[in-house]
């Protein structure tokens, strides 16, 4: 008869207790995470509270650089300023008083919401072009709110259709942000995938959503008129 005290052991020993997060700040800790992420010996789990350590150690910083950049892009990028005028024409305000930069732990770029204004992960951000893109997005949704009077909570198509509009409109599905930063390398319809994707994506997030499956449904309803609805510009402008 087996030693059962023999299987407890090699179940152990097949099943290790993986701990390869280090907690610390100091450089020598910091490096030897950085060099388990580098030669894949970090867990996704691992990975996870990595970034949640140096995000919350870096607070200060990022939201500092994030608000410098959110002040000049309010007063120095076109499409910022022209997103401003837009909104200002509805009756809308945003401006450095509502659009906050925070630490996010959700990992998203930022969001809307109509009764506070726009919200800015400042620890998402990759430098000032993927904030402006991402405050662009938003400026989008705020705009949309008040010409459409999008139902966000309760409507999947006007969702979709605002998420058509600001991934299309935003900048952020232009032909070089894919091809150099999302390893997306079709030379053609590329703009038109991005925005099909990010559209049914956010979707599917939504409370209302059942799966993938109705969310490319849903965006595949509102896909032509919204796709082709570029106001407040002329054209798709980035």
């Amino acid at each position: 008869m087996a030693d059962p005290r023999a299987t407890e052991a090699s179940t152990k020993h097949e099943v290790p207790n993986r701990s390869d997060f280090i907690p610390g700040n100091d450089t020598w800790t910091q490096w030897r995470n950085i060099f388990a992420i580098l030669t894949g010996k970090m867990s996704d789990e691992g990975k996870e509270q990595f970034r949640s350590a140096r995000d919350a150690r870096n607070e200060v910083a990022d939201c500092t650089r994030c608000e410098n950049q959110r002040d000049y892009l309010l007063q120095f990028s076109p499409v910022i300023r022209f997103m401003s005028d837009s909104i200002r024409q509805l009756g809308g305000d945003l401006s450095s008083h509502n659009i906050y930069c925070r630490r996010c732990t959700s990992r998203k770029a930022g969001g809307f919401d109509p009764d506070y204004g726009i919200l800015l992960c400042a620890n998402e951000m990759k430098d000032q072009g993927h904030l402006e893109d991402t405050l662009a997005h938003e400026m989008v949704h705020a705009y949309d709110h008040l010409r459409f009077k999008v139902d966000w909570s309760n409507n999947l198509r006007h969702a979709a259709c605002a998420e058509i509009r600001a991934s299309s409109l935003s900048g952020e599905c232009r032909w070089a942000r894919e091809f150099f930063r999302r390893g997306q390398w079709k030379l053609t319809q590329q703009h038109q995938e991005c925005v099909r994707r990010r559209a049914i994506l956010s979707v599917r997030a939504r409370p209302g959503c059942k799966d993938e499956a109705h969310a490319e449904k849903v965006v595949n309803e509102v896909w032509d008129s919204c796709f082709r609805d570029t106001r407040p510009f002329d054209e798709i402008y980035r």
